[in-house]
């Protein structure tokens, strides 16, 4: 049987397909172009995609009959048609566990360069602007006692929330339904008047596609703080350039729409917005981790057993 990787990927996990006699084909560039994918897709029984490749009804149909399981190396599936996989019987799996913890540490630390200007800080020392100490140098905000408000409440969200109560902010949160948590839970438009840190952790679907338009950015606290780690649709990007000129406070992206930014955009023009190219999950141990936990999933559907992490 054949497998094909869009990417390479750290860590010794694709050893264990070759281990059990599986052929393995590895791309391993930066980019693979749209063309080369359907190609090396011809074929395959198994596919391990990231979030940079869009696995349609193209290229399911380009697979052919061989195709048994999509294994995302990636715990969001956005990327893939899963309307089109369940209709032609191919499970599609994710890594939801693996990678909580680094994300919710890249989180915090994008809230934290964000509220002391970190990146300002830098940038005025490195060109030769810092010549002395002054009380109103690059004020920022201090955490302990703000308000972190947090949309969507799962795994990456919990981790988030218990990281913000050790710096002594209070937790607020919004998602589909409230759960049995020792966190407040408001209607979004009450979450987005509230907060003084707002923070994204919702899936993108259909109903979450700029979740954050115009008009929710402005209604958010003047003065706040917008973070995210999710997915770049969820935020009108034209919308957030506006609000980020005087309305809020700045923002920590790690995920935009379009992405990546193509160079000379807006965002990069302005100062109290920190922009990091997707790198949630970059802690050494997670993806090698997210290899491992992807491999399993592939390894499980294609030896007939039922998959550690299903999404269809």
């Amino acid at each position: 049987m054949r497998v094909f990787v869009t990417r390479t990927l750290p860590g010794k996990a694709l050893e264990r397909l070759k281990e059990r006699g599986l052929e393995v084909e590895v791309h391993e560039g930066l980019f693979l172009p749209r063309e080369e994918l359907l190609r090396k897709v011809e074929g395959v029984h198994g596919l391990i995609p990231t979030v940079e490749d869009r696995i349609d009804a193209e290229v399911m149909d380009r697979a052919g009959k061989s195709l048994k399981v999509i294994a995302c190396y990636s715990v969001g599936v956005d990327h893939v048609d899963l309307e089109a996989a369940q209709r032609r019987g191919i499970r599609v799996t994710h890594t939801p566990d693996a990678l909580t913890e680094a994300t919710a540490d890249l989180t915090l630390a994008l809230l934290l360069a964000v509220a002391r200007r970190v990146v300002e800080g830098v940038d005025l020392a490195r060109e030769g602007q810092w010549r002395a100490w002054h009380p109103e140098l690059l004020l920022g905000l201090d955490l302990e006692g703000l308000t972190l408000g947090l949309v969507g409440m799962g795994r990456i969200g919990q981790a988030v929330a218990k990281r913000a109560l050790a710096f002594g902010m209070r937790v607020v949160y919004t998602s589909r339904t409230p759960k049995p948590l020792p966190y407040p839970f408001l209607p979004l438009e009450d979450l987005l008047a509230t907060a003084d840190i707002v923070s994204l952790h919702a899936p993108l679907t259909p109903e979450t596609f700029r979740l954050l338009n115009r008009e929710r950015l402005f209604a958010m606290k003047p003065g706040s703080l917008l973070i995210n780690t999710a997915r770049g649709a969820l935020v009108d990007t034209e919308a957030l350039v506006e609000a980020l000129k005087g309305h809020l406070f700045g923002a920590g992206l790690d995920v935009t729409d379009p992405e990546p930014l193509p160079k000379g955009h807006p965002l990069y023009a302005l100062k109290n917005a920190v922009i990091t190219p997707h790198i949630g999950s970059a802690g050494r141990r997670t993806r090698e981790r997210m290899a491992e936990v992807a491999v399993a999933n592939l390894l499980a559907v294609l030896e007939g057993r039922e998959p550690p992490n299903p999404v269809v």
